[in-house]
């Protein structure tokens, strides 16, 4: 067994013990949208299918939504929960849509363990879709950093 294997299989086994949950879709908090896989690849493009339903992340700087300015509300492109309002909005400079404050009971977080070191990933608390991850490197007052796949958002101007 390589080093990351080993690697992988320790942090998949302690994962449960630390409060996290091995990589994988998230469980949708509503049964309304607890689809079966061929239903979400039906439902979304292939771009947003593998960052909503397989936790992967789109290449920086390849989303118009990292430069949209407009007044309105972020939606989940799974499900068209709203999860961000336009005032959250800042250019982190990272190359995704980066948010200072989600909406109220917009979003689910659990750790993950991907990367090894755990970090705080967040998904729609409605259909479970993977949205981000989430840093203490944001503005004032939070000082968080909802950082998302423009993949994962649809955009409602006002």
């Amino acid at each position: 067994m390589t080093r990351r294997g080993l690697l992988a299989s320790l942090t998949t086994m302690l994962a449960p013990l630390l409060g996290g949950r091995p990589a994988e879709a998230a469980t949708a908090a509503d049964p309304e949208w607890q689809l079966s896989d061929a239903a979400w690849k039906q439902r979304l493009s292939p771009a947003a299918y593998n960052v909503l339903r397989r936790e992967g992340t789109e290449r920086p700087f390849t989303s118009p939504l990292n430069n949209e300015k407009r007044s309105g509300t972020f939606l989940c492109a799974g499900c068209g929960l709203p999860l961000f309002s336009s005032s959250a909005k800042f250019d982190s400079g990272t190359g995704w849509p980066s948010f200072w404050k989600p909406l109220p009971k917009a979003i689910a977080t659990q750790l993950d363990f991907k990367l090894i070191v755990p970090r705080t990933e967040y998904h729609c608390r409605r259909c479970g879709g993977h949205q981000g991850h989430v840093f203490n490197d944001g503005p004032r007052p939070t000082g968080q950093r909802y950082c998302n796949n423009g993949v994962a958002l649809s955009f409602r101007p006002d």
